[in-house]
């Protein structure tokens, strides 16, 4: 689908139009974090279980919003700047895997994706590979 659609309610969308637009204009689309902030894309779960049934659509949802793995999109311009706060430097950055709490944040969708917007001071730890991490 190459269309940015449009809604009137987030909770109930009803769509009322659509403009064509290319991938590059949907990157576009993502929220710049401003002071703090870190935006950060939920990791896509796996379809199946380890022993090869297929996970219902209402247990994948719960497994992303549940999440405590985050992909790090972007860090806001005052990210990890308060030195007595953090006097060792910044706890993540671009690029890097994270671990927070569930329910981390503020959730976004956009394109069918989902995104959270969470503080620098939730970030409680990174990871190389999130493959294997679960919440328990």
């Amino acid at each position: 689908m190459n269309e940015i659609l449009l809604a009137t309610n987030p909770a109930n969308p009803q769509i009322i139009g659509a403009i064509n637009a290319p991938a590059e204009e949907k990157a576009k689309q993502l929220p710049k974090p401003s002071g703090y902030h870190i935006l950060c894309a939920i990791p896509e779960t796996e379809k199946e279980f380890d022993s090869g049934i297929l996970k219902a659509d209402s247990t994948r949802h719960n497994e992303e919003i549940l999440t405590t793995v985050l992909f790090v999109v972007e860090l806001g311009p005052d990210c990890y700047l308060d030195k007595q706060k953090f006097p060792t430097g910044p706890w993540c950055k671009t690029g890097d895997f994270i671990l927070v709490r569930p329910h981390a944040g503020s959730r976004l969708v956009i394109h069918g994706k989902e995104f959270r917007m969470i503080n620098d001071d939730s970030v409680e730890g990174t990871v190389e590979d999130p493959r294997g991490i679960y919440r328990k």
